[in-house]
């Protein structure tokens, strides 16, 4: 398993959670997909308007896979097909109570899309999280309501751990093995005025 190099203990869901460019192809249990989904839904939200909304493929469903599949960019095509399921993720712009601007539903998604990968990452899974994907495309196929925006997707699976086996094996094994780094906590904790580190 995968352990990041951080400079303080963490929860290991949080030290051992990374972004697999390789998954074996192993369908997803589906208790395992409802856990996910279960932690998801515990995040904090504003007013606890809960503006997440998820749609889920999985790889035992070979049509609404492919379907799904075809809505990621070509990049992402290729690596994404061996996931266990892909996920589509989207969020309510206004708050279903007055209809009134929800100017943090996408902070929001963000905090149960982290969720979801953290409680994968427990549970012996990984996620990774996707910006290319086609937006239009995923509003027409999957008939989104104007209230709602299609933001993201997931690949969840199990991590490929065997040797890669052709050059773009190779290629995503490479990024996979590549060191992680994360920005010190001076260049982005201040206190006082803005820019001003914090000194821990």
């Amino acid at each position: 398993m995968t352990i990041n190099p951080t400079q303080r203990d963490l929860i290991s869901p949080i030290s051992g959670r990374w972004s697999p460019y390789r998954f074996d192809g192993r369908p997803v249990e589906q208790e395992k997909l409802a856990q996910c989904f279960e932690a998801a839904s515990w995040a904090a939200s504003s007013f606890n308007e809960q503006p997440w909304r998820w749609i889920v493929a999985v790889r035992d469903d070979e049509k609404a896979f492919s379907r799904m599949l075809g809505c990621l960019m070509e990049a992402n095509q290729s690596w994404a097909s061996q996931a266990g399921a892909l996920v589509l993720t989207a969020f309510r712009r206004t708050f279903s109570r007055n209809d009134n601007p929800n100017r943090v539903a996408l902070h929001d998604l963000g905090q149960a899309a982290a969720h979801f990968a953290l409680q994968a990452a427990a549970i012996g899974l990984q996620v990774h999280q996707m910006a290319g994907v086609n937006l239009s495309q995923i509003r027409t196929e999957y008939q989104i309501p104007d209230e709602f925006e299609p933001a993201t997707a997931i690949a969840i699976g199990y991590p490929d751990a065997s040797p890669p086996a052709s050059e773009t094996e190779k290629s995503l094994a490479g990024r996979e093995s590549a060191a992680r780094q994360r920005h010190p906590l001076s260049t982005h904790v201040f206190t006082g005025t803005w820019g001003r580190s914090i000194n821990w």
